[in-house]
């Protein structure tokens, strides 16, 4: 059987080459196809314009003020989910109440619920995280939720044996048992908060002083700037896939790899 990290580095080395051919496929057809650069700009225009805009220009501002948003989003979204769960283990009447605010709202597009945030927060930063919010806790709650039923109920049984107080079974077994359901609840959120966020800054403009990445993108295609609207799209799937690799990567290992569980086994 393969070592877990030969898997990952066969992994990237295989994700390398696929990058690489895919930039020169894309040189190849901007040099020597028939197709204007205003459509397909050399692949060495466009890594000296993100260059330039991560050094010099608002790129890499706009893009942490980006992240900084979907920060805030997502942890007031995992804090929620993880009071709604509970509430719903306690009681069978907030229960059926949660279960039936997840049929309605977890398949409600945020941009569905976008022009009725504005009307109540106004164009704002508060409304992107509301948007943020509406678009990560669904699936959180719904993986957090099926984890926890999942837990066996010996788990329980066992620290009740060992006089443990409720709030401490809740922490240190039920949660820490199903966080292999709730890591990928979080990965799916993380996902749909980044699109959203994206989206609607493209739909309706900058938010807050400087904007974010998807203000950049739109930005810079009304103006036809090509190369400047591959740069934003290329630091777009730059960031989805190092927050996926690294920080869920890590997360992983020092959760459910350490406590030895995932979501096969509860």
């Amino acid at each position: 059987m393969m070592k877990p990290n030969k898997v990952i580095r066969n992994k990237y080395i295989q994700r390398t080459f696929w990058i690489v051919l895919i930039l020169i496929l894309w040189e190849a057809t901007a040099t020597f196809g028939a197709v204007s650069p205003l459509l397909i700009p050399r692949v060495e225009d466009v890594a000296k314009t993100l260059w330039d805009a991560l050094t010099n220009g608002s790129l890499g501002i706009q893009t942490l003020y980006s992240l900084g948003i979907i920060a805030a989003g997502m942890a007031i979204s995992i804090v929620l989910a993880v009071l709604l769960s509970l509430l719903s283990m306690r009681f069978s009447v907030a229960e059926s109440l949660i279960d039936t605010l997840v049929s309605i709202a977890h398949p409600l597009p945020g941009l569905a619920v976008l022009p009725l945030i504005i009307i109540w927060f106004g164009l704002s930063t508060a409304t992107v995280i509301v948007l943020i919010v509406h678009s990560a806790l669904w699936p959180i709650l719904l993986n957090m939720k099926t984890g926890l039923r999942a837990v066996p109920r010996i788990y329980s049984d066992v620290g009740r044996n060992l006089s443990m107080k409720p709030l401490r079974i809740t922490w240190e077994i039920l949660l820490r048992a199903s966080f292999g359901y709730t890591l990928s609840g979080m990965k799916i959120a993380w996902a749909r908060a980044w699109r959203a966020l994206i989206a609607t800054e493209m739909a309706f403009g900058a938010i807050g002083a400087v904007g974010g990445i998807g203000w950049y993108i739109f930005k810079e295609r009304t103006f036809m700037n090509t190369p400047a609207l591959y740069a934003g799209i290329i630091v777009v799937v730059a960031v989805g896939m190092l927050v996926e690799d690294l920080l869920f990567s890590a997360l992983e290992k020092r959760t459910v790899g350490k406590w030895g569980t995932d979501s096969k086994l509860v």
